[in-house]
């Protein structure tokens, strides 16, 4: 077993593998996906957020056992690396791998718990949200932040930002799933908008966040930020219903 705790965690290493390997029969679901499982635990009154990743296929067992660092360290190492460039994660506090000769048997990242008010997602499908504009405005002005970081977040998607009012007419955002990431000096304009391409498909907000970006990234006009944001997030979509329509035709998924 491989345990690394955050500095600043205060759960013992007895609770930590404890809590793993109670994982199936205790803590609350808040996620039940066919690759992982989020579970929230209570530990002294904190919410702690438990991620279990998929058991790996052997191939994969072998590459994440001696090749490539798990996800779980991965997302442990990343949320660091956001925290200390400023952008909103979840804290991390640990993660577990478990090993044997073959390699990566399973892996746990465990982080604080943000009770959020919503996601990126309730933006789109729900445009009378409350300060619906504003809401899109701050979130356009924390991905501005992430690529003037270098920071390509891969698993940019609707579900993957939590959004957590904190005044009046503020808002907080959190990056979670971390394990897919690129570090970059800089990031160029055809990939920051590569990277918002799979936000959303109504051309309405592409317009929206086009405009707020446009306000930070004064390189490129409003209508060239749009031109490329839309042409990338059609793309994404043409691909998103070809890859699910043969899913459903082959594979029955």
């Amino acid at each position: 077993m491989n345990l690394v705790i955050h500095p600043t965690c205060q759960i013992s290493e007895a609770d930590l593998i404890s809590i793993t390997k109670n994982f199936n029969a205790s803590g609350q679901m808040l996620a039940d996906g066919k690759r992982n499982k989020i579970k929230i635990f209570n530990y002294l009154g904190n919410k702690i957020n438990v991620k279990a990743f998929k058991v790996p296929i052997l191939i994969n067992k072998i590459i994440y056992g001696y090749f490539r660092p798990s996800k779980a360290k991965r997302s442990f190492e990343y949320a660091s690396i956001l925290l200390k460039k400023g952008i909103g994660t979840p804290n991390p506090i640990a993660y577990i791998e478990n090993k044997n000769i073959i390699g990566l048997q399973d892996s746990y990242y465990f982080c604080e718990h943000i009770d959020a008010d919503l996601t990126y997602r309730e933006l789109v499908l729900q445009p009378e949200w409350p300060n619906h504009a504003e809401i899109l405005k701050q979130f356009v002005g924390f991905c501005f932040q992430l690529h003037e970081n270098g920071i390509e977040f891969k698993d940019h998607s609707p579900g993957n930002t939590l959004i957590k009012q904190v005044d009046e007419n503020k808002y907080d955002f959190y990056l979670v799933d971390l394990n897919r990431m690129s570090f970059h000096e800089t990031m160029s304009f055809e990939l920051r908008m590569k990277n918002l391409s799979r936000l959303t498909h109504k051309q309405e907000m592409v317009a929206a966040m086009s405009k707020e970006y446009a306000k930070l990234y004064t390189e490129k006009t409003e209508q060239e930020i749009f031109d490329l944001m839309w042409k990338e997030t059609s793309s994404f979509q043409t691909k998103y219903h070809k890859k699910q329509a043969f899913k459903k035709k082959y594979l029955n998924k």
